[in-house]
Order: structure tokens, then C-alpha cells, then sequence
């Protein structure tokens, strides 16, 4: 029997959690292979590109790659593998058209922004101030601290003795939600929906479900860092990580699928792919959610326990219905923001079409779309069973119909949308599900029920030894910046774990 190949690393999926890992990992000098069943990395951070258009395959609202501090996470990982990647000042966050005309922009100056909201709440000037000032604490925590593998105990007791006093602050949050402490300064009704839709917006729970911690990330970092656009797409990010990770000595495969996590004697030593293909490493990490790594790259019947713990605590998220299209410039009147969200009714903010997020990427990078047009890119959470056991035609013109609902909503801010089109694909859950590879084509990990902030979420290392788990259904959860901080904590754990 011929040796074995064996690399220190194996990542299944090329996801911006599984890059961060690989180009870490490899920045140390480990032997990294990833495996991407895709043409391109990136995931749902990647790209496609239609008749002189690219467009980005999910969100455009990018934190991570500021230039101070240490949340600046997608920054100091292209920084690992020397590479880089230009991107794009966002002045406003986005433009929220709410329920009783609740028109607001989140600007990107602190001030400016706590001004228009107090506009509207004059009321709770004191609960706004606060409010979001002890997001800003729990920010200035998190961006003095060197953020690594909570598994390493030696890191933990390093980063305590340095910084005891970020410490403290975010041991205190660690087990808090944002309902709990905004309720604390603020009484309003309409203000507390009002923030409930700012944690929905990237969280997709309300303010009760969602931890403080990643609330004071995200609430804070828009004024810090800022929220950029990286020049040429989303999908430049992953692909420079990629080009880092092969100059660096690691390798990346495309049209890769593991259908299997191999084990022997109760370890992780290797994967197969559908083409019959095996590779042996001795660390294998998987970028795919949970569900398929537990159920489907692993005997479902064999899961551990405490994955199915983790399943009774949560559930996956909703996917997306997205629409994707290319519109003539004249349409969008003088002023426009980058990125919009929609709401008509407080009631139907988690339902299916209830939401409406939207992304122009080319009011900041025109490159994306031929001259004189723009790209819209609308999506709006749906489940994957309203669009099973459909026929072909009976698919398509559920597509239709879906796709005339949201242009109607958004000829709300931009009249004269229809008439402009000049592209439309539309993509449904089973989209998803087919080139994401995503459980349900799902957009992440959501709590079942109330959950005491971060604590429920576990970290890289699995239940089985050899195995680890990297992505957004680990710490810190759902993000590109998040998904890095796990990327992060990943390889820095598994380089302890391999004497690197």
C-alpha cells in the first residue's frame, strides 16, 4: 500500500471562515489543503458574473477591513499571507424605511447618527445615549484584546493578565442579550422595534435572542472601522485570501466535494470526495454548517451528544429569496445610499417576505455593472419548504410572482424600477441550498428560544477528536467578521494543538 499524503490541515468548503483558517494556518508554516465544491472560494461571500454585471452572492455591508485596532479582522488576515485588498468608505450604514414613517440613516459619524434617532424619540434622549454608549464599551473591550482561541487556556490567562479590565467588561456581557440591557435605558415601544430591526438586520432575531457581544461589535465598528466596500466585489475578498493561502505554500482544489469525514479508531484522519478520492490530514476542519457535517459528512446516526444539545438549543435560520438586477442609473434618484431596509409592518419583521434588504454596490464601486446602470441586489428571508415538490413550470412562475411582489415594494423608494430593468435572475432557497451547499440553503444558526448570549455557542474543537469547526454555527456566529473571528480562533487553536 502506497504512503499516505499527509497534511497537517484539511478544510472542507472555502468559506471566508474556512480561508481564515487555512492562510493562518499556513502563515505558520502548516501543510493546508482546502477543498471547494464550487468553481471560485467564498461561499456565500462569493461572485457571479451575467452579461457585464457582478454580482456579489450575498450581502454587501462589509466590517473587518478597517485599519486600527484588532476587530479589524478580514484586514489582518489578507495582512497574514501578504496580500491586500482596496475597499470603498460607506458614509451611512443604512437607510431604514420603517413602519409610521421611521425614516432614518445610520450614519457612519457617532453623533451625527445618535442625533437623527434622537430626532425621532426626542423622549429618550438619556436611554439612547446610554444604550448605545455601553455597546461602545463592550466594543473597546473586544478591539484591545488580540481576539484568539477561548479554547487555549494559555492565551486566555496571557490575554487576562494583559487586559484585565476588557476582560471583566466582557465576561459580564458574555451571558447578556441586547433586549435585556436596551430595555434597561429605554421604555419606548416603537424605539425598542427599532432597535429589535438593527440586531434583525444582520442577526435575523430580534433583540431578545441576539448576544451583546456581537451587538457591540457590530453597533460600535460602524463608527470605528467603518462599514467598506471591497474594490471589484465581495467575492476579491476570498479570492485574495485564496492567492495568499497558495503563496504561502498551502493549496486550494475547485469542483472538490467531500461526500465523507473518514475516521478510524474514533478520530477524524481524512475525507472522501464524490469522485472517490481520499485525502488524510491531521487536523480536518469543516467550513460546511453543522447539520451537514453532523448528518451528512458523518453517519447522522452516530452524532455525539452534545451536538444534539446544541440542535435542541438552535435551529436554522431561514434562507433567502434574492433578486438580482441590473437597472438603468437614471432610476435611482440623487442621494441614494448603498444599502436599504424595508419594512411596512413591526408585525411581520422575522415572517417571509416581511423584511426587505437591499444592496447597491455600484453607488460605490460603478465597476460592477456596464455604464450608465446599477446593480440592485433585494433579498428577503423564505424556507426552503414553500419551494419544494414544485415542477419546472410551476417553479419558474412562483419565481415570477415572488419577484413582482418585491420590485412593487421597492418602486416605493425608487418609482420607475420596473420600467428601468434592464436584468432580473432570481434566486430561491433551493438556489441556495444547490451552490452554497448549505443545509436547507440556510444563512445560519438561529436560538430555538431565549439563550444567555454567547454562551450557547460552542467553539472550534468538536466532539470528535481530529475534528474541528470553523464558520458561522461556531463562536462568535454569523458574519463575515465574525466568521473570521472564528477563523482565527480555529487555526490558532489547532496550531497549539500541532506544536506549531
Amino acid at each position: 500500500m502506497p504512503p499516505r499524503t499527509l497534511f497537517d490541515a484539511i478544510v472542507i468548503g472555502s468559506g471566508i471562515g474556512g480561508l481564515v483558517t487555512a492562510t493562518q494556518l499556513a502563515a505558520k508554516g502548516a501543510k493546508v489543503l482546502v477543498l471547494e465544491r464550487y468553481l471560485i472560494p467564498g461561499g456565500s461571500a462569493g461572485y457571479f458574473e451575467r452579461q457585464g454585471y457582478r454580482f456579489d452572492v450575498g450581502a454587501s455591508m462589509i466590517f473587518g477591513l478597517g485599519d486600527q485596532g484588532t476587530t479589524n479582522l478580514l484586514t489582518r488576515a489578507l495582512n497574514a499571507v501578504n496580500v491586500s485588498q482596496e475597499s470603498i468608505f460607506d458614509p451611512v450604514q443604512i437607510h431604514y424605511h420603517l413602519p409610521n414613517g421611521l425614516d432614518l440613516k445610520v450614519d457612519r459619524v457617532y453623533e451625527k447618527f445618535l442625533q437623527s434617532l434622537i430626532a425621532y424619540f426626542p423622549h429618550e434622549q438619556k436611554g439612547i445615549r446610554r444604550f448605545y454608549d455601553e455597546c461602545q464599551q463592550v466594543f473597546n473591550c473586544l478591539n484591545r484584546i488580540d481576539l484568539l482561541s477561548l479554547e487555549e487556556p494559555r492565551y486566555v490567562m496571557r490575554v487576562f493578565f494583559q487586559h484585565p479590565l476588557a476582560c471583566l467588561g466582557l465576561a459580564k456581557y458574555l451571558p447578556q442579550n441586547v433586549g435585556d440591557v436596551a430595555r434597561r435605558h429605554i421604555k419606548d415601544p416603537q424605539l425598542l422595534k427599532f432597535i429589535d430591526m438593527e440586531c434583525y438586520c444582520w442577526s435575523v432575531v430580534p433583540a431578545n435572542m441576539t448576544p451583546m457581544i456581537n451587538a457591540g461589535m457590530v453597533f460600535s465598528d460602524r463608527h470605528y472601522g467603518g462599514v467598506r466596500y471591497p474594490k471589484g466585489g465581495v467575492g476579491q475578498i476570498a479570492q485574495k485570501l485564496a492567492d495568499g493561502l497558495e503563496k504561502a505554500g498551502g493549496e486550494i482544489s475547485y469542483q472538490a466535494r467531500v461526500t465523507k469525514i473518514i475516521t478510524e479508531k474514533g478520530r477524524a484522519v481524512g475525507v472522501q470526495l464524490a469522485n472517490g478520492k481520499v485525502y488524510y490530514g491531521k487536523r480536518i476542519v469543516s467550513n460546511a454548517t453543522r447539520w451537514d457535517t453532523f448528518e451528512k459528512l458523518l453517519p447522522a446516526d452516530e452524532m455525539p451528544v452534545n451536538e444534539k444539545n446544541w440542535q435542541q438549543r438552535y435551529q436554522k435560520s431561514p434562507s433567502f429569496l434574492s433578486l438580482h438586477i441590473g437597472v438603468k442609473a437614471s432610476v435611482l434618484p440623487t442621494g441614494t445610499e448603498c444599502h436599504h431596509i424595508l419594512l411596512e409592518d413591526w408585525q411581520k419583521m422575522a415572517a417571509p417576505e416581511g423584511t426587505l434588504f437591499v444592496s447597491i454596490p455600484t453607488l460605490l464601486d460603478p465597476d460592477l455593472a456596464p455604464a450608465g446602470y446599477h446593480i440592485i441586489h433585494a433579498f428577503t428571508p423564505h424556507w426552503i419548504d414553500d419551494w419544494q415538490k414544485l415542477s419546472p413550470s410551476e417553479y419558474e412562475a412562483k419565481k415570477e410572482q415572488a419577484a413582482g411582489r418585491i420590485i412593487e415594494r421597492l418602486e416605493q423608494i425608487f418609482p420607475g424600477l420596473d420600467a428601468g430593468l434592464d436584468y432580473l435572475e432570481v434566486g430561491t432557497p433551493r438556489t441556495h441550498r444547490r451552490f452554497l451547499g448549505r443545509a436547507d440553503g440556510t444563512y445560519g444558526p438561529i436560538p430555538r428560544r431565549k439563550l444567555r448570549g454567547l454562551l450557547g455557542m460552542p467553539f472550534n474543537r468538536t466532539a470528535l477528536p481530529g475534528l474541528y469547526c470553523v464558520g458561522d454555527s461556531t463562536f462568535p456566529g454569523q458574519g463575515l467578521n465574525a466568521v473570521a473571528f472564528s477563523g482565527f480562533a480555529c487555526a490558532h487553536r489547532i496550531a497549539v494543538d500541532l506544536g506549531l
